[in-house]
């Protein structure tokens, strides 16, 4: 086969439709856009309209809801923080902050604070402050030795919204 031989299948291009250019064409007049109205016009999208219909958006029920005060939380597995420890990311004679996770390049940036998880295998003694932690990893951190600090995460930043300003 050479270069000059290669074709598309039959049927994998197809003409466009030329809207609105006369009677003939089967396309004239309304463009196929029916007769009149919102939607004959241009710039008309009714979303979720099912012509009358209940639309499903309303048949089906309302669930959950979003806390608006949940903590946001950073998640490093302890096998992400021995890789670092390895690459002499991190300096495990002094405690670990989120900081120095940040610095080691861990995670981009702390938002309300880490919360350190179990997956993974830890192989040296490390002191490490977080804001969370879970039951997994507490337990290996503290089988070689080492402590897991755990403090409270920031707050969110409460609005002044009907309080008086003193």
């Amino acid at each position: 086969m050479k270069l000059n031989q290669l074709s598309d299948n039959p049927g994998a291009r197809k003409s466009r439709i030329r809207i609105g250019r006369g009677i003939g064409s089967g396309k004239g007049k309304t463009g196929g856009r029916g007769g009149k109205g919102q939607t004959a016009r241009s710039g008309v999208a009714i979303k979720g309209f099912e012509g009358g219909q209940m639309p499903l958006f309303r048949r089906l029920p309302k669930k959950g809801f979003n806390n608006i005060f949940r903590a946001d939380l950073v998640e490093v597995n302890l096998g992400r923080l021995q890789a670092a420890i390895e690459a002499k990311r991190l300096d495990v004679s002094k405690t670990v902050s989120g900081a120095d996770l940040v610095a080691a390049g861990l995670v981009s940036r702390v938002r309300d604070g880490v919360r350190l998880l179990g997956k993974g295998e830890l192989k040296t003694k490390v002191t490490i402050e977080v804001a969370g932690a879970s039951k997994s990893a507490v337990a290996a951190v503290e089988k070689l030795g080492g402590s897991v600090i755990v403090t409270a995460p920031k707050p969110k930043k409460e609005e002044t919204k009907g309080k008086a300003k003193a």
